[in-house]
């Protein structure tokens, strides 16, 4: 089973030794690629181009960098590109991106209107092209069948592959990539997962981005706020079983939301025999 890990660039020295603490951990695994995100509003600009600069100079790893369209004009963002070529990326997470107030998109007036405009103008490069798709539809998106609709034209633009936006129920992704077939979307479709014992911070980002908590999920977390290691155990076993789920469901790729911490993906994917250590 093939593997990527998604990790933020940090803030603070302190998050910065923890994120190449993770990465040095991770590494041996041999993922497939590795991506950097790109914070709200474009407000990790530079530390993305450095922590994606840092991994091609400093690892064997592969990053693949997010980039987003907002706020930002189509210059700013031509030099983000150019930067990126200039240092060997040859793989771009292309986004829409959320604006820095959380508010409904407001493209740059000088700016991409979309991630179809940002994907046009990337392929031109001959980038690899990765982008984001949403097995419970994305917030913003009027239904699935619509969202589904807005997928396939970024292929037609020049994806070629799409990590979904992370979810509990493997139901949700055997019916989406059901209806991904019925539209004839045969790019491959990367599940995320995302193994945390922060279960109010995932709760939080669920919201945010339109992904169900089922209720067996709330049940196994109640009453351990003050449990960590219970909640290490619980998620672990949480990850793992669905993994086990998508590869008897015929996934073969995994990306896992790091969260810059290192511990639980790794513990997974040993268990599961996953990778090269």
């Amino acid at each position: 089973m093939d593997i990527s890990f998604e990790f933020f660039p940090p803030n603070s020295s302190e998050a910065n030794k923890k994120l190449w603490s993770s990465i040095k951990l991770l590494e041996p695994l041999n993922p497939k690629f590795v991506s950097v995100t790109y914070g709200a509003g474009g407000s990790t600009r530079e530390r993305t181009h450095d922590c994606v600069s840092k991994i091609l100079r400093e690892t064997s790893l592969i990053p693949a960098a997010h980039l987003t369209c907002v706020s930002a004009t189509k210059d700013e963002t031509e030099k983000i590109i150019e930067d990126y070529k200039y240092v060997g990326v040859k793989h771009i997470v292309a986004l829409r991106g959320d604006m820095p107030d959380m508010k409904k998109f407001r493209p740059h007036p000088e700016g991409y209107k979309s991630s179809i405009e940002l994907i046009t103008r990337l392929k031109k490069d001959n980038f690899d092209i990765i982008v984001s798709a949403y097995p419970e539809k994305h917030p913003d998106a009027e239904s699935l069948d619509t969202d589904i609709n807005f997928l396939k034209k970024k292929i037609d633009a020049g994806a070629s592959s799409a990590i979904t936006q992370f979810c509990f129920e493997i139901d949700h992704l055997l019916s989406f990539r059901d209806k991904l077939e019925k539209a004839d979307i045969n790019i491959p479709i990367i599940p995320g997962i995302i193994p945390s014992t922060n279960f109010s911070g995932i709760k939080k980002m669920a919201n945010k981005c339109g992904a169900s908590i089922p209720i067996w999920l709330e049940e196994a977390y109640e009453g351990l706020e003050n449990n960590l290691e219970e909640r290490k155990k619980i998620s672990e076993e949480i990850a793992i079983d669905f993994s086990i789920n998508l590869k008897k469901n015929g996934f073969e790729f995994l990306h896992f939301y790091t969260l810059n911490q290192s511990e639980l993906a790794l513990s997974v994917c040993k268990k599961l025999n996953i990778g090269y250590l």
